[in-house]
């Protein structure tokens, strides 16, 4: 028996045939996170629900001029503009979720791109684009990023002692 516990084998390391492995501690937390804990992880970092918006934005904005013409209000010259100012959304809402960072730049062009649309593009994609795009682009811009929890021992330092007074300097002549 001795001999079989300094090899880290015999019957008080391996468990028995066809036991099933003891499952982990309430409190310890599993090797891997599971995909939704990381898409959770991945979507708080960044404006998420403001870069939605913004690319649902752009892609009404976008859709209209593409539409048959019995579904548009008039095409005239609004199809270019439209189809670029919705592009512009788009890729503001993406550079909002990869690039969180540019955040304030992502913001105010998806709003300007939003207002300009409301004259250039058939209201503005019958005012929903411009209302989601003026939302979304103003969830971009206000998003800040949650600042990372300090450890439990520096968020209480230890009190330091107060200075002793310093007795003036004698004054010489």
């Amino acid at each position: 028996m001795a001999a079989a516990a300094d090899r880290g084998t015999g019957p008080l390391t391996e468990p028995a045939p066809g036991a099933r492995p003891a499952p982990p501690a309430r409190d310890e937390e599993p090797a891997r996170p599971g995909g939704w804990a990381r898409w959770r992880r991945w979507r708080k970092g960044r404006p998420f629900w403001g870069g939605l918006a913004a690319v649902l934005a752009g892609v009404e904005i976008c859709a209209l001029p593409l539409a048959p013409l019995k579904i548009m209000l008039q095409q005239g010259i609004a199809g270019i503009p439209s189809v670029l100012m919705g592009l512009v959304m788009i890729l503001m809402g993406l550079s909002a979720w990869f690039a969180p960072h540019y955040r304030g730049l992502a913001g105010v062009l998806t709003v300007l791109c939003a207002a300009a649309a409301l004259v250039m593009s058939n209201l503005g994609g019958f005012l929903i684009g411009t209302v989601l795009g003026i939302f979304g682009g103003a969830m971009i811009f206000a998003w800040q990023p949650i600042p990372a929890a300090d450890p439990a021992g520096a968020a209480d330092p230890a009190p330091e002692e107060p200075a002793a007074p310093s007795a003036p300097a004698p004054a010489g002549s």
